[in-house]
C-alpha cells in the first residue's frame, strides 16, 4: 500500500496559500480517484482507495506544518508500513514556480514540515515531490503563507494537477520513470 501525504496548514486562514501546495495536490488526487478524506485518529484527513491498481491512502496532516511528522509517523506505525511506499508532496521555495522535483530520498532542506517528518521517522529514505512556488525577493514568510496572485491561480492549479500526475506515475511506474518525465 502507498501512503501519499500532502503537507499544509489547517484552517481557512491558510486555504489556497503557497504553503498548502501539498494539500492542493492531494485534493486533486482525491477528486480524480473518488477518495473521500475524513478525520482520523492520526491528526490527519485521510481516505483509502486505488490508483493504477495499487491500494493507497491519501492524507493531509491537520497538525500545523511544523509538526507534520506526528501524523505521518503515527499512520505508518499503525499500518506497520515502511518508508519505501511513502510519498510526500510539499511546497518548495528553492524550485522555480511551476516546476516539480522528484527525489527518492534526501534531506529536509529549508522546509520545516520535512524536518518534522525526518525527525519522527529518523530517515530521509522516502519519495518526495517538491512543488516549486519560487523564492521571493523579500518577505519570505509573507510569500509562503500568501495566496497565489490572481494571474497565477490558473498556473498554480495546473501545477497541482502535474504534481498529482507525477504521484500517479511514481505509484504505477516507479520513481525513476516519474523523474524522467517531470524533473525538467
Amino acid at each position: 500500500m502507498f501512503f501519499v501525504f500532502g503537507l499544509g496548514n489547517p484552517g481557512l486562514k491558510y486555504k489556497n496559500t503557497r504553503h498548502n501546495a501539498g494539500w492542493c495536490a492531494v485534493d486533486v488526487l482525491a477528486k480524480r480517484h473518488g477518495i473521500k478524506l475524513k478525520k482520523t485518529k492520526f491528526d490527519a484527513l485521510a481516505g483509502q482507495g486505488m490508483i493504477g491498481g495499487q491500494k493507497v491512502i491519501l492524507a493531509k496532516p491537520t497538525t500545523f506544518m511544523n509538526n507534520s511528522g506526528y501524523a505521518v509517523d503515527g499512520m505508518l506505525d499503525y499500518y506497520d508500513a515502511g518508508l519505501e511506499n511513502l510519498i510526500v508532496m510539499y511546497d518548495d521555495i528553492d524550485i522555480p514556480f511551476g516546476s516539480l522535483r522528484i527525489r527518492d530520498k534526501g534531506s529536509a532542506g529549508t522546509h520545516n514540515g520535512m524536518r518534522s517528518i525526518l525527525g519522527y521517522t529518523k530517515s530521509g529514505d522516502f519519495t518526495r515531490i517538491r512543488i516549486g512556488i519560487g523564492k521571493p525577493r523579500s518577505n519570505l514568510v509573507g510569500h509562503v503563507l500568501g495566496k497565489f496572485e490572481k494571474e497565477k491561480r490558473g498556473d498554480a492549479q495546473a501545477l497541482f494537477e502535474r504534481a498529482a500526475d507525477a504521484c500517479e506515475r511514481v505509484i504505477t511506474d516507479g520513481v525513476n520513470s516519474a523523474q524522467a518525465e517531470f524533473n525538467k
